[in-house]
């Protein structure tokens, strides 16, 4: 779906993003992570075909932005991190008004306009000026106007930035409804608790260069390996981190009464070994999860804190 190669973008002097190279695949929850002036939204206006790299390519459903940017527009919504409304239009001639920009002809416009009223829950709103609308409703308006015209890609720059908590949970809920829909999501953030629950891979950049990039679960295994949670009784749970700890490669520590956390390298299937090795310790093993991927903790793991 998304493919960058050596991106660079240059200002002046300063280097905004430095050879970057990820791949999104179709149907992907792609989270684009990092700091404030990492160079997530330099790499997405090229992606959006609004800037040209200094370096390097990038395509999309197999078009190069640069050389093919009308048939790139074709298949994409672009959502910005800021954007105009039109206070004086209401709901639906806003949407009209971006349906007729994407060439959809006059007579299948009133259709694509419902349907992503519909989806956006914005029908009851229909007659409401642009203006008038809370933050979380102009979100949603943009979104619905990014889907207009029913793209393959949707790329949202920051686009819980600024809600409350009741309409960032909306904007969740709505993402992974057009997941399911089949379309793919790259959606850059700073944001890490917006994402992480929602993402299926990430690229993380700092100071205009991407660090990591894959799957979540991935990701962390490379770093960490496979972390598990275990419930055991307070009479063994002294026991089971002395078992844990004394296995090759496994850290382990203690979460509050009668749990643990532990982690290792390796396959995942090697957990089998460690159960029984408590069992035999004469552990009492009550529950085991496999915890899944924190994004916190990857991303604490990869960048330094550096800012351009």
């Amino acid at each position: 779906m998304i493919e960058v190669r050596g991106l660079s973008k240059t200002y002046d002097e300063i280097e905004a993003v430095r050879n970057i190279e990820f791949n999104v695949e179709a149907g992907e929850i792609f989270g684009f992570i990092g700091p404030n002036g990492a160079g997530k939204t330099t790499t997405i206006r090229i992606l959006a075909t609004l800037l040209l790299p200094s370096a390097g390519s990038a395509r999309i459903c197999g078009h190069d932005v640069v050389k093919s940017p009308e048939e790139v527009r074709k298949v994409m919504g672009y959502m910005p991190d800021h954007w105009g409304v039109y206070p004086d239009l209401r709901v639906r001639e806003y949407l009209d008004f971006f349906a007729a920009s994407y060439g959809i002809p006059r007579r299948e416009r009133a259709r694509a306009v419902g349907d992503v009223m519909e989806l956006t829950d914005l029908g009851e709103l229909s007659n409401r000026l642009a203006g008038a609308l809370s933050k979380g409703m102009r979100q949603r308006l943009c979104l619905a106007k990014t889907l207009i015209h029913d793209p393959q890609l949707l790329i949202l720059d920051e686009p819980a930035d600024g809600l409350d908590p009741r309409a960032r949970i909306e904007l969740r809920e709505l993402l992974r409804e057009l997941a399911r829909m089949g379309k793919t999501v790259l959606i850059s953030s700073h944001i890490l608790t917006e994402l992480s629950d929602l993402v299926t891979s990430v690229g993380i950049v700092e100071q205009g260069e991407l660090l990591m990039s894959g799957p979540v679960e991935e990701i962390v295994a490379r770093l960490s390996g496979p972390r598990f949670h275990l419930r055991t009784t307070a009479a063994t749970l002294g026991r089971a981190l002395e078992i844990l700890l004394a296995q090759p490669g496994v850290e382990a520590h203690l979460l509050e009464s009668e749990e643990l956390e532990f982690s290792f390298h390796g396959q995942e299937e090697a957990v089998a070994s460690y159960v029984r090795a408590l069992a035999v310790g004469g552990v009492e093993v009550l529950g085991l999860e496999r915890l899944r991927a924190d994004l916190e903790t990857v991303f604490m793991a990869v960048t330094r804190g550096r800012v351009q």
